[in-house]
């Protein structure tokens, strides 16, 4: 009889550990195993990626400084925690099903069928504890069911990493193009005062008959156009500080905001690429994809195992008398055990349909992870597109300025000695404001370029959670 409910026992733990889900296997990478090579790339086969914080590519203490404070007080930071955190509670509250549940209960009563105060009434005592609806995990419904939401609460982790990856990329971002404004707010500046320049001299040549009435409209159009970008330029710093501060999550002091171009670009460190694109498997949104296509997985092994019968047990053992000062007495104890099985005949064959979506949804999972890798890649080639040229970009936009300034020195000098009309003055000035803006924007690129490869390579090391993983 003891070898008998020892090879039943066996038997339960050995179907207990049964699982019905298939095994993730996850495809090779649908991607190139290198970069692009070509004129547009930089081509370093030998240099390994490195993964680094953000400290180690923003290297400027006053962007840290604003990194810092946004990490600790960005709202969106803190949604994303907050799923992570109820994502691990709901993989508790899962796992909990695969336990038994342990109920104890009291009573206590007292009835009389004689007349009032006759003492002819009988008291009744009871202590009752057990487990209520056990179902025995024998074919993985439970556990596959766990694993699916563990996965999922991994993959929100993953999640609150691409937010914060983001948050890092995008202040940088603001923080560099509030730079980049402050320059063209100085180009807007100076050209309106080379221009109130020209309207004076216009006007005084106009007043000695030497300069048509054209000659002070057109400078006055100079003129004008500056003051508007001026104006402009002013609307685009303060829209940069709102959104600094909104990243930031509160006030800002402008000591930590650069002054122009010049002091962002070399605080930006610009991060080679590696010679196998499999580097982007570590993504914060290529690992969410993962765990989706894991918690399809599970979710598979869980419709598998609707298709088979449902076992429970329930157990009670308690004490009950008909008087409180015997309730613990060897003859007032008593239990009681059962099992239940439960099976379906007929669903019009709702439960297979539930595993051909739930398969169906693991291909679909299957299709979108190895499009996270694909987009992945593609943007991570497309800033090293830019990172290949942008330096020949800002020689030359440096060159075009240079030669403009001279162009516009030159022919304000022809203008005033009567060898060129106003015209060919006006149109070198223009040239001159369109080649500083080019220049500066060309600037831009190459810091924005820097962002950009840290933000698709997801290099941040710092950037996974704090939290353990989820049990």
């Amino acid at each position: 009889m003891i070898g008998a409910r020892a090879l039943l026992m066996a038997s339960t733990l050995a179907l207990a550990g049964c699982s019905l889900a298939p095994k993730t296997v996850l495809p090779a990478a649908p991607v190139p195993q290198s970069w692009p090579a070509g004129d547009a790339y930089l081509l370093q086969s030998e240099a390994a990626l490195p993964l680094l914080s953000y400290k180690s590519v923003f290297t400027d203490p006053r962007l840290q400084t604003l990194t810092d404070q946004a990490l600790a007080n960005n709202r969106d930071l803190r949604v994303a925690y907050a799923n992570v955190a109820a994502a691990r509670a709901q993989v508790r509250v899962t796992r909990s099903g695969q336990f038994p549940e342990l109920g104890i209960s009291a009573g206590a009563g007292y009835s009389d069928s004689g007349s009032i105060g006759s003492g002819g009434g009988s008291g009744d005592f009871s202590l009752r504890g057990g487990i209520t609806a056990f179902e025995l995990d024998l074919f993985g419904k439970l556990a596959n069911a766990t694993e699916a939401d563990r996965n999922r609460a991994l993959g929100t982790e993953a999640a609150s990493r691409t937010v914060r990856l983001a948050l890092i990329a995008n202040l940088a971002d603001a923080w560099t193009t509030y730079g980049a404004d402050r320059d063209l707010l100085k180009i807007a500046e100076d050209t309106a005062a080379n221009a109130r320049e020209s309207v004076r001299l216009t006007k005084a040549r106009l007043d000695g008959g030497v300069a048509p009435r054209t000659d002070l409209r057109q400078a006055e159009q100079i003129l004008a156009t500056a003051e508007d970008s001026i104006a402009q330029q002013r609307t685009a710093l303060a829209q940069d500080e709102n959104l600094i501060r909104l990243l930031v999550g509160g006030d800002v002091d402008r000591a930590l905001l650069p002054a122009n171009l010049t002091e962002v670009t070399p605080a930006i460190v610009s991060l080679p690429a590696g010679v196998s694109s499999e580097i982007l498997l570590r993504r914060p949104d290529v690992i969410e994809a993962e765990y989706g296509l894991r918690a399809a997985n599970a979710d598979i092994g869980v419709a598998r195992a609707q298709l088979f019968p449902s076992i429970s047990l329930t157990g009670l053992l308690g004490f009950a008398s008909n008087a409180l000062g015997s309730l613990f007495d060897s003859g007032s104890f008593n239990w009681s055990a059962g099992g239940d099985a439960t099976a379906t005949i007929f669903d019009a064959g709702g439960r297979r349909a539930g595993v051909a979506v739930s398969e169906a949804q693991r291909d679909a999972a299957l299709a979108g992870y190895e499009g996270a890798i694909q987009t992945a890649f593609r943007e991570v080639a497309d800033a090293l597109a830019v990172q290949g040229t942008i330096s020949e970009r800002v020689r030359a936009a440096a060159a075009n300025s240079e030669a403009a300034a001279d162009t516009a020195t030159l022919a304000d000098a022809r203008y005033k000695g009567g060898v060129d009309s106003f015209l060919s003055s006006l149109d070198a000035q223009r040239s001159l404001y369109s080649a500083r803006r080019s220049e500066v924007g060309t600037q831009l690129l190459l810091a924005q370029t820097r962002i950009a490869l840290f933000r698709t390579l997801g290099g941040d090391s710092s950037a996974g959670s704090t939290t353990p993983a989820p049990q």
